[in-house]
């Protein structure tokens, strides 16, 4: 919990995310799975009830699961 809470740990992870984003080793459909729910939830938050979560909260819990598989998949370090 308190990684969560962390800056440091957010920052590394959007780091590594933008590395993910730009990397020609990552699929473009992978890149996809982060990107299409993100931009689907931060357009249109409201048409979707049953994710009672704040547009922040919803990309930094997709970013972290984003970032820890591709990361793992790819052998990509944090920095």
């Amino acid at each position: 919990m308190k990684k969560l809470l962390s800056l440091r740990h957010w920052g590394a992870t959007f780091k590594l995310i933008f590395k993910l984003i730009t990397s020609s080793q990552v699929l473009w459909w992978e890149k996809l799975i982060f990107l299409v729910p993100v931009i689907i939830y931060w357009i249109s938050p409201d048409l979707m009830p049953f994710l009672p979560v704040d547009d922040i909260a919803f990309t930094m819990i997709v970013a972290e699961a984003f970032a820890s598989r591709m990361a793992t998949k790819y052998n990509i370090e944090r920095t």
